[in-house]
């Protein structure tokens, strides 16, 4: 794993050991970045379940201010913070051992909004349904924010959510598909 462009490209990342978590290969983040971007002018992402932190890294390289990295697992919080700390971005980044759930309502409280959000739960014990609805109902996306969802390509992510614009769906491989949405804020109070 390495960082593919911008400030950081080439230097490798630490992946976390074990099986428990599924990185997002250099070529599916080549791909995705390519399709999203491929830089930014500024702006906040959230990267739940973040894993070795390797897309927030990459978002960060290619010109986001900021990046709050949540994951449940021990050994991911400590790759993310090893990860973190050999590309100097501490100042640029929060790292939280927190659910999913728990760490979108704690961004609630804290007034923080993000222009980039991306998902890529365990495969089939999240739902995306669920965490679209959560992002939208505590009021944690700029409006015209990204989301970006890996999942298995045999899961279908609905096209019609309220509050989204479906943008696409990209099949990779056999094992993984990304489906991105954009956040139309609607004025609404969900919450």
């Amino acid at each position: 794993m390495r960082v593919i462009a911008g400030e950081f490209k080439g230097r490798p990342l630490k992946a976390v050991p074990g099986k428990k978590t599924r990185p997002t290969t250099d070529k599916v983040k080549e791909a995705l970045f390519h399709r999203i971007g491929p830089y930014f002018d500024g702006g906040d992402a959230l990267d739940l379940f973040a894993g070795s932190g390797g897309l927030g890294i990459e978002a960060l390289s290619r010109g986001m201010d900021h990046v709050v990295f949540v994951d449940q697992q021990g050994q991911a919080i400590k790759t993310i913070q090893d990860n973190v700390k050999t590309f100097s971005l501490s100042d640029r980044c929060d790292i939280f051992r927190q659910d999913a759930f728990r760490a979108i309502k704690a961004a609630h409280k804290q007034g923080r909004q993000f222009d980039m959000i991306f998902l890529d739960p365990p495969y089939g014990q999240v739902s995306f349904d669920k965490l679209l609805a959560a992002l939208r109902d505590y009021n944690v996306l700029r409006d015209d924010a990204l989301i970006i969802c890996e999942h298995p390509p045999e899961e279908t992510l609905q096209e019609d959510i309220q509050g989204y614009e479906y943008v696409r769906t990209n099949t990779y491989s056999q094992t993984i598909a990304v489906t991105t949405y954009r956040y139309k804020n609607q004025e609404e109070d969900y919450v």
